[in-house]
């Protein structure tokens, strides 16, 4: 039996990342999501353990301390976020492949356990594009957004450092491109 794949996608707060996440998810079989926890609150709707584990600071600290984590991080200088490293463990061995829908700081701390996952970086087609994006959400403040696109600059600064660049201009276009790449690492 195959060993699974780790393949990290990450890029700023509204490239689209998670739109892509769940529609390639529907079209490859055997490919799995890995459930980030953060110390942030739930925004309406999501669900403890469906769209992150919620935790307490003190929580987020035992999983420090224990090596329960492959990753985390401090993202907006606000809330902590980090990748529970049992599930991810287990799903590879047993030949399945998984996704890591994780921040770009993250990405070099999974770099150093696991050198072999492949990380991609979800480019916005412009910045112009990616603050139109985020004002369109309506899900944050003026001055959440502001932090987000902050962060945006920063993390367009390491895009090079990663194993594939996709620019999500065009949904369907990108989608069916992050499809063919995972596909051809099997």
């Amino acid at each position: 039996m195959r060993k699974g794949i780790l393949f990290i996608i990450s890029g700023p707060s509204g490239s689209g990342k998670g739109t892509l996440v769940n529609r390639i998810l529907k079209r490859i079989s055997k490919l799995s999501l890995s459930i980030s926890a953060t110390t942030r609150t739930p925004r309406p709707g999501e669900v403890n353990g469906r769209e992150y584990f919620f935790i307490s600071d003190e929580e987020f600290d035992d999983l420090i301390a224990t090596d329960g984590l492959l990753e985390w991080a401090l993202v907006h200088n606000r809330f902590r976020y980090g990748t529970p490293s049992g599930n991810v463990y287990a799903a590879l061995n047993a030949g399945n492949d998984v996704l890591l829908e994780i921040d770009v700081q993250g990405k070099e701390q999974i770099k150093l356990k696991i050198p072999e996952a492949v990380s991609i970086f979800i480019d916005p087609p412009s910045f112009a594009e990616l603050e139109k994006r985020l004002l369109q959400r309506g899900s944050e403040s003026k001055q959440d957004i502001q932090r987000r696109l902050c962060t945006a600059r920063l993390e367009l600064e390491h895009k090079d450092e990663f194993d594939h660049i996709l620019v999500n201009d065009d949904l369907e276009v990108a989608t069916e491109a992050l499809c063919n790449l995972i596909m051809s690492y099997r």
